[in-house]
């Protein structure tokens, strides 16, 4: 009989059972993407390390501009140009103007940045401004982004592009960050063959192994693929023996329902503390999904039908990698949006139905869902 419980329910169970690996390594930052940081990251300098202008323009000082119009402009000697990538030659003086670039370094005694839009060169040494600028316009101060000694990344946080850019631009090279959970894929079935094969009558290609390890590296797990395993105890318990030793979880696909053929549940909770929380959540499809533990480790078994698989890995199995590599356990939970069915779905009471549907823009702009009925994949 199937110990059925909710998804709720399911999720509450596996999240009890796992736990954090705490495992970390360190690696270069063209290597982290994707990683979670082991550990809060300080900035070592201030960002940035200048006051530097955010337009082209003049550096100034704000007060030499106050009352500029158009038709009474502010006239200001032009001291000379400050280089990309290089220091101000000087400190700029009251009433003088130092022309400058976006990015570029403003010199001492400057407070602010006049547009280049709302000045004008006369000659080789003066300007007219024709509009004030107040302290700190057109700037991004030393230090406005990250003071040194800053937090700039917290531990649990997966990296990002622009993560790893911000690291690199304060002279980071490497980072620490967790281990990757390593993951094991079983398949099952005697009808299946590996994808290259041409399948006899009553064969089928083995299309879960990939479509899961797949699925395994983008939530940052290491997917290992065990192979095809035959429908009997024997051959299951000695493939389960060596993914046990392999991996620090294990995803068996097929052979979860209940039936003469089934010797998943059985092969679990055989092996040493081998122990069966569920096997069964209310929910369509991927009814018959199992989840125990096997040689301390977390043994998943997931329905054999592509659609159930996916389903039961982005519900139970993608939490319990999250949660192993120190993320948030629902970090990966599908992004949610409103749409209007495009016709009526029964559903049993007491279950949770997950429909696929395809997603298309009625002429008022609405969102339609329209239900998807294929089995096959």
């Amino acid at each position: 009989m199937l110990t059925v419980l909710t998804v709720e329910e399911a999720q509450k169970k596996v999240l009890e059972n796992v736990s954090f690996q705490g495992r970390s390594e360190i690696v270069s930052l063209e290597q982290a993407l994707g990683r979670v940081a082991a550990k809060d990251v300080y900035s070592p300098e201030a960002a940035p390390p200048f006051n530097r202008s955010t337009m082209d323009g003049f550096a100034v000082r704000a007060s030499d501009t106050f009352g500029a119009t158009e038709s009474m402009p502010a006239f200001l000697s032009l001291a000379g140009e400050i280089l990309m990538g290089e220091a101000p030659p000087r400190r700029l003086e009251p009433g003088e103007a130092m022309a400058i670039a976006t990015g570029g370094m403003l010199p001492e005694g400057a407070d602010t940045v006049l547009m280049v839009e709302y000045a004008e060169k006369l000659g080789a040494d003066e300007i007219a401004a024709y509009k004030p600028v107040v302290p700190g316009e057109n700037i991004l101060r030393r230090g406005e982004d990250y003071e040194k000694g800053e937090k700039i990344l917290p531990s649990g946080q997966r990296l990002r592009p622009q993560d790893l850019g911000a690291l690199a631009g304060l002279g980071i090279r490497e980072i620490e960050v967790n281990l990757p959970p390593q993951v094991a894929i079983v398949s099952t079935g005697d009808e299946l063959v590996t994808p290259e094969k041409t399948p006899a009558p009553g064969q089928i290609r083995d299309i879960n192994s990939l479509t899961l390890s797949s699925l395994v590296k983008k939530t940052g797990g290491v997917a290992h693929r065990m192979g095809i395993v035959a429908d009997r105890r024997e051959a299951l318990r000695e493939a389960l023996e060596q993914a046990l030793k392999k991996a620090d979880l294990v995803v068996i696909s097929g052979g979860s329902s209940v039936g003469v053929r089934d010797v998943t549940a059985r092969v679990i909770e055989e092996l040493e503390g081998g122990d069966l929380f569920f096997h069964g959540v209310s929910m369509r499809p991927g009814k018959p999904l199992i989840f125990g533990i096997s040689c301390g480790k977390p043994v998943f078994g997931l329905s054999g039908n592509p659609v159930s698989a996916m389903i039961g890995f982005q519900l139970f199995v993608a939490p319990a990698i999250n949660k192993m590599q120190g993320l948030p356990p629902l970090e990966e939970y599908p992004r949610i949006v409103e749409a209007r069915l495009s016709r009526r779905l029964a559903s049993a009471s007491g279950r949770e139905d997950f429909v696929r549907v395809k997603l298309e823009r009625t002429k008022e702009g609405l969102l339609e869902a329209i239900p998807l009925f294929g089995q096959a994949g």
